[in-house]
């Protein structure tokens, strides 16, 4: 459907694999205002097709790859895209959020985004251009790596492609566009189940703006704005996300010997410091970042993409591994196969465990390192029975030979390495994440618990109110296109700058007790009727690229939107507050003997969390948060809004230049 508004290609495709049939699918312009794109547009489109629970690899399950309104204005780090499915790791939910260069060449072919039903009879891939759909044999790439599969295709459109792991059903397989991964809930899976090698898309299209020249001067600020600030100009340019595991060790938040720890006695063998002395080839980024985070080194004589914090905690500390070169080639060996290497490394440490308790005889053990590539491949491959077993992931395990207090999943989903004892606020947002447990969904609080402030890592106090907060941020953030890294910024430059100040102190001491305030913003954003272009730049830049005039407050209501559409679907398909849940290894056990702060209190955090969401006792979101978010109307399955009424098209017009970018 055509839109009013600018940086929108006003069309999205329904393409039926069962019949090779291809339509354009109804999202209209109060669909983009409310749910603006990304991830929260993906739950808007699966809220039609999802109605009940289903099997996530059965051809009811239904895949959605979607854009954000910045991708393709040249914004600062903006192509980051989003694939949302039902996860065949959880049964629920789950958003993957990607970088790369599919979300550019998906709008050049004119779509906003892509929705994939059904199921092939053949093994195909799909060739998306402006004209429509091409359905593809996709036999002689059968078995491939990811890198290989992308070269073999070749042509001008970019790829999104699985490896052997999802062909294999891998529970947690992940779908890879250039060398960047759609990486956590099998989405790759989900792809292989429907016999999907591939999604190409080529354009040439060019997007309107609704106010150009203002953008161009946005587009200066914030890149700018990014490049003096201490977190994206200075640690991650020169270590990568890496950078954040030696603070971690320190302040007893890096996952140690499958959780049972927060710090690891030879740490500094694995960290971004060594990564970046010893391996380090170059820096890279995606298109549009002037960031740079990410690592290039060498295996084999291949140039190729480096590891990231989680890889090198999960298979680092996490499994009493100190052999930095080992955790290069197991992500590369990971990358090409297809698959999450979060859920593979936390699979891998929980099955270390169960065999050193005598619960299941796998081969596997801490500290030895020598059989890890040949499990991943039997892992991806399905080629051995440990390998098949890993292969649906530690909740699967934990099913068959128990281990449930220390099987450390949230929902089914394996956590990433911030170990949450150390930090509570993120022990409670990865309880609550609506795909499971994920340290970005969670909200990422442990940003301020010590990664980038140091309020106070054991307080109740305002921390689920944080929590809120920072969803809803990232939500609306990972909508519109943007890198979460952008959202950095929102802190002020002195808090890093010089963490000792008067100042600094007392920002770290103040700010959990300032839940109630926040608590009034969670509840009513609309009241933040603000923009500070210089600790949020995104409203502004949507204003000047769409024509939505945003404020601060507007953007966090439709993160909070997106946040409380996913738990109703997730609610349909049976999760309640029985499994908001951490295993008991992180709320029972103290990580510091005789300490019992480092512990996460979960339940009186959950209890505070519901109220600020405005949901009930049992998790479900209360019929009047869906009123005052507007997502009442949805529970009507299929009913799409209507248009507002006497909407007229708007010309995209150059406008005087203001003297501010302040919105």
């Amino acid at each position: 459907m055509a839109t009013k508004y600018g940086a929108y290609c006003g069309k999205v495709i329904k393409i039926d694999l069962t019949s090779q049939k291809w339509e354009e699918y109804p999202v209209n312009d109060e669909d983009r205002r409310l749910f603006l794109g990304g991830k929260i547009l993906a739950a808007r489109i699966l809220n039609d097709f999802i109605t009940k629970p289903i099997d996530p690899l059965g051809e009811e399950n239904v895949i959605v790859i979607s854009s954000g309104p910045l991708n393709g204005t040249g914004c600062p780090s903006s192509s980051r895209f989003n694939v949302s499915t039902i996860s065949p790791l959880t049964g629920i939910l789950t958003s993957s959020n990607c970088g790369g260069g599919f979300a550019m060449a998906m709008k050049r072919a004119g779509y906003d985004a892509i929705i994939i039903t059904g199921k092939s009879e053949k093994f195909i891939y799909l060739d998306v251009t402006a004209r429509g759909v091409e359905f593809k044999d996709a036999e002689p790439f059968r078995g491939m790596l990811t890198a290989d599969t992308q070269a073999a295709i070749g042509g001008k459109g970019t790829k999104l492609v699985i490896g052997p792991a999802g062909e294999n059903l891998v529970r947690y397989a992940c779908a890879v566009s250039d060398d960047r991964a759609a990486g956590r809930g099998g989405v790759g899976a989900v792809m292989g189940s429907k016999n999907l090698k591939a999604v190409v898309a080529t354009g040439t299209g060019m997007l309107e703006f609704y106010d150009p020249e203002r953008l161009q001067e946005i587009k200066k600020k914030w890149t700018k704005r990014l490049r003096s600030h201490p977190l994206t100009g200075e640690q991650l340019p020169k270590l990568g996300t890496a950078a954040l595991l030696a603070p971690m060790n320190q302040k007893n938040i890096l996952a140690t010997r499958n959780f049972g720890a927060g710090r690891y006695e030879f740490y500094d063998k694995v960290t971004g410091e060594e990564l970046a002395e010893k391996f380090l080839v170059k820096n890279r980024g995606c298109l549009t970042c002037p960031i740079q985070c990410a690592r290039v080194v060498e295996v084999d004589g291949k140039i190729v993409k480096g590891p990231e914090v989680e890889i090198m905690g999960l298979m680092g500390a996490n499994i009493l591994n100190d052999n930095l070169e080992k955790i290069i080639r197991w992500n590369y060996e990971m990358d090409e196969l297809g698959m999450d290497t979060i859920s593979a490394s936390g699979t891998i440490a929980f099955a270390m465990e169960l065999n050193e308790k005598g619960m299941w005889d796998c081969g596997l053990e801490f500290g030895k390192i020598d059989n890890i590539s040949q499990i991943i491949h039997e892992i991806a491959y399905r080629s051995s029975e440990v390998g098949d077993k890993l292969a649906n992931g530690s909740r699967e395990l934990m099913r068959e030979f128990g281990g449930e207090d220390f099987c450390i999943q949230v929902k089914g989903m394996e956590l990433s390495a911030y170990e949450p004892r150390g930090a509570v606020g993120q022990g409670l947002g990865y309880s609550v994440s609506n795909r499971g447990g994920c340290h970005l969904n969670a909200g990422y609080e442990v940003v301020v618990e010590g990664l980038g402030l140091t309020i106070n890592p054991y307080t109740k106090h305002g921390k689920a109110q944080i929590a809120v907060m920072f969803q809803n941020l990232m939500e609306a953030v990972s909508a519109d296109g943007n890198c979460l890294f952008t959202t950095y910024a929102f802190f002020p430059f002195f808090l890093f700058k010089r963490p000792n100040s008067l100042l600094s102190k007392t920002v770290n001491k103040v700010l959990p007790y300032l839940g109630p305030a926040l608590a009034i913003i969670n509840k009513y954003p609309h009241l933040a009727h603000i923009n500070i272009f210089s600790m949020l730049p995104h409203p502004v830049a949507i204003h000047a690229a769409t024509g939505m005039k945003l404020t601060m407050g507007d953007l966090m209501r439709i993160g909070a939107r997106g946040f409380n559409l996913e738990r109703t679907i997730n609610q349909r398909l049976g999760i309640s507050a029985k499994d908001d849940k951490l295993p008991r290894r992180l709320t029972d056990e103290e990580q510091i003997k005789g300490d019992p702060r480092t512990k996460v209190p979960q339940a009186a955090l959950k209890k505070q969390f519901y109220k600020g969401r405005g949901w009930d006792e049992n998790g479900f979101v209360k019929e009047s948060t869906k009123r005052y978010y507007g997502i009442d109307r949805l529970d009507n399955i299929g009913e799409r809004p209507l248009e507002v009424q006497g909407e007229r098209n708007l010309k995209r017009r150059k406008v005087k230049k203001e003297s501010s970018v302040n919105g």
